[in-house]
């Protein structure tokens, strides 16, 4: 079996954002989608891993800003390389700014932001069914507000890949002759002969299968 072929699967880019108490926190997300019109329904899978993924399960209420091709890196920098247990993602840089005045956001009226740099739409929404998928639980959800931000085009996942992701530096080798586990999602590298099965990585939480092994 190819798992490759998961890649052949078109896949849009979101941040997703939620408020617990006086803690904000937004992750990256790569599954929104609408699975019903009447009554309309959106669902959203979130990676267990993430912080927010806890904050949605406590309070069933989360916003989801549609990435646009017009994002640039630093967006999924702030909100997928670095854990909300770890920093404040909403530390606030200038008005209404983080990332060093690099990301833009608003406040929504259910009291949780959502992103206007290098979006082009939002949803507040209101959690209505869980399903267990083991990394992920997948929320379906009732959109209580929507709207357009921008006329830009969505950002998928290819253009990220393609356009946004910087591009690696070539792999040279060393006299060490170490094997490296390099992440083809985010970059991250592992030193050491076996990755483990049940490795995550640290920075984009993605398993081993999208790992590949490197001698230098």
């Amino acid at each position: 079996m190819d798992t490759k072929a998961m890649y052949k699967l078109s896949y849009g880019l979101f941040v997703c954002t939620a408020v617990d108490g006086d803690k904000k926190n937004g992750c990256i997300i790569n599954t929104a989608i609408q699975v019903a019109s009447d009554p309309n329904r959106i669902s959203i899978a979130v990676n267990k891993a993430n912080f927010t993924h806890d904050m949605i399960v406590k309070t069933g209420q989360c916003n989801v800003s549609v990435l646009s091709t017009e994002a640039g890196f630093d967006i999924f920098k702030h909100f997928g390389f670095q854990s909300g247990r770890d920093v404040d993602k909403f530390a606030i840089s200038g008005e209404g700014t983080v990332a060093e005045g690099k990301i833009s956001f608003e406040i929504a009226e259910n009291g949780i932001p959502f992103i206007t740099t290098g979006t082009n739409a939002y949803f507040s929404l209101k959690v209505e069914q869980t399903v267990d998928l083991g990394s992920h639980t997948l929320f379906i959800c009732e959109p209580t507000f929507m709207t357009v931000l921008s006329a830009a085009s969505s950002c998928t996942y290819e253009y990220y890949q393609n356009n946004i992701k910087p591009k690696p530096e070539a792999v040279g080798t060393t006299p060490k002759g170490e094997t490296v586990w390099r992440c083809r999602i985010c970059g991250y590298e592992w030193v050491g002969e076996e990755l483990p099965d049940d490795f995550i990585c640290p920075i984009c939480k993605h398993p081993k299968e999208d790992f590949e092994k490197i001698v230098r």
